[in-house]
């Protein structure tokens, strides 16, 4: 008798084992939203509604809804901007679908970090890939992973599609596996100016505005700035342009944060996400020279 339950406790633990070996990646019931949908109507609520009624026990979160209508870069840097921060099996659902209805893919990523992305392989997927790496890719199964009598909506794949199915993955009601055929590991990216030192310039682009304070981020990180060998307190020489057109020249003094300068001087500075930034203490940078974002935007720092 003691042979026989030894026997059936070390089967059980085998199975076990392959139900939850290696399940760092294991989704954990924690569902994060993404979309340029605005909060001016039910759009969002009926995403957060059709993932409620797969499972209770989801926990629903937002990234933000603000994204710029159908500007799909940032809406990948808003993922790579915060999805880090989030625990290993957390299943994000970026919808900004400029491309809704047409072939485009429905994708879910797994990176390498664990977490998973829910979108539309349009280019959202850019940064993530490219700093969380990719541990694999699977296209989404609308025959089985979708809202049920949803078939004849075309335009609302945020709802139908890409809701239903974060929130079966994110319970666990399906597997990975679950989701779809498996695809190559590779996205969709969007071609981007990389930030590189040169002839003793630092050249780099501005993917995103601070928006709420009109701070502008660039791409070159603390290793690049170090080749200009600057103090805190020194002034650097700043260029901004898009495409060819010179938009901003002039020095600005690199600090530690605002408060290192009167009000309403500007600042070179390095943000939360240790990327080199532009502002003005008590000041919008961005609206009083008139800088934007995107991949048509260009910096050059010099001593």
């Amino acid at each position: 008798m003691y042979k026989k339950l030894t026997s059936f406790f070390a089967a059980i633990a085998i199975i076990l084992c392959f139900a939850g070996c290696g399940s760092d990646h294991a989704p954990n019931y924690t569902l994060v939203f993404q979309s340029d949908f605005g909060l001016k109507d039910g759009a969002v609520s009926a995403m957060k509604g059709v993932a409620s009624g797969v499972s209770k026990e989801i926990r629903i979160y937002d990234v933000t809804h603000e994204i710029p209508a159908y500007n799909i870069w940032e809406a990948s840097f808003r993922l790579v901007q915060t999805a880090p921060y989030w625990p290993a099996g957390t299943v994000f659902v970026s919808v900004v679908d400029p491309g809704v209805g047409t072939e485009r893919k429905s994708v879910v990523l797994l990176t390498e970090t664990g977490h998973y992305f829910v979108t539309p392989d349009n280019g959202t997927l850019t940064l993530v890939a490219e700093q969380m790496g990719i541990k694999e890719v699977r296209e989404i199964d609308e025959v089985t992973n979708r809202r049920k009598n949803s078939e004849e909506s075309y335009t609302f794949h945020g709802r139908d599609v890409y809701a239903f199915t974060g929130a079966r993955l994110a319970s666990r009601a399906i597997s990975f596996v679950e989701v779809g055929s498996k695809l190559p590991a590779e996205v969709v990216k969007i071609p981007y100016q990389k930030a590189r030192f040169e002839n003793g310039h630092v050249l780099g682009s501005i993917p995103i505005l601070d928006i709420q304070y009109g701070n502008v981020w660039t791409n070159i990180d603390r290793k690049l700035f170090d080749n200009l060998k600057l103090k805190v307190g020194d002034d650097i020489n700043v260029q901004v342009s898009k495409g060819d057109s010179g938009v901003f020249k002039g020095k600005v003094r690199y600090v530690n944060t605002f408060g290192d300068v009167p009000e309403g001087k500007s600042v070179g500075y390095f943000n939360s996400l240790l990327q080199f930034s532009l502002g003005i203490n008590m000041g919008n940078f961005s609206q009083k020279y008139g800088v934007g974002s995107g991949n048509d935007w260009r910096i050059e720092l010099t001593r």
